[in-house]
């Protein structure tokens, strides 16, 4: 079974004006400690995306474990660890033809059916959201709170992953209801070094 850090940072190309904001953010919550990145780019090209996987993986080194979002091809290609899929994108199956079995594979779920479903693949981990109101996503799911986390943890033996709406103020109360890490996008981006610090101190 995979282990997950406690903080699990999504780099979302939407939040940065410019690649090299992008590679700043990266590099400084490595030097904060963190040890898992997602790259998720929902309206690049593909070599456009394939350019900045490549360079987080040049920059970052070996020291971050990488996860692309949805784009097995590039997860390869780039030479990532693994690879994220929603419920819209390619099914865990066949992502896990694609990825092989060495390579770490998580889809997300937002409601328990698609929870219990997905805990039947070949994923490694499972997501969970949102948890809390989000202004990541254009069109969000249904927050599923704190009690949605805990029922995900009695469907599954697998490691969780909560997302959506995740703060350092929350952050604690989501561990304590159940999942094993928290997926960050928005309260990273302010002084990425000192915001991911303070996550891992609040997450333990």
């Amino acid at each position: 079974m995979v282990s997950l850090p406690r903080l699990y940072p999504i780099l979302d190309t939407s939040c940065f004006h410019n690649g090299g904001s992008l590679f700043e953010t990266a590099r400084e919550l490595a030097e904060a400690g963190c040890t898992l990145m997602q790259y998720r780019n929902k309206s690049g090209n593909a070599r456009q995306m394939l350019e900045e996987a490549r360079e987080l993986r040049a920059r970052l080194g070996a020291s971050v474990k990488l996860i692309m979002n949805d784009r097995a091809d590039i997860c390869l290609a780039a030479q990532y660890e693994g690879l994220h899929v929603g419920q819209d994108d390619l099914s865990p199956e066949a992502a896990r033809r694609i990825l092989g079995p060495a390579r770490w594979l998580g889809v997300s779920t937002h409601n328990p059916e698609q929870l219990a479903e997905a805990d039947q693949t070949s994923a490694d981990y499972l997501a969970i959201g949102p948890v809390f109101a989000t202004a990541s996503k254009a069109n969000p799911d249904p927050v599923v709170g704190l009690e949605g986390v805990r029922r995900a943890r009695e469907l599954t033996r697998k490691p969780l992953v909560a997302i959506g709406g995740i703060t350092r103020a929350n952050a604690r109360s989501v561990v304590e209801a159940g999942a094993d890490a928290v997926a960050v996008i928005s309260d990273l981006l302010r002084d990425p070094r000192k915001s991911a610090e303070e996550f891992l101190r609040v997450l333990g």
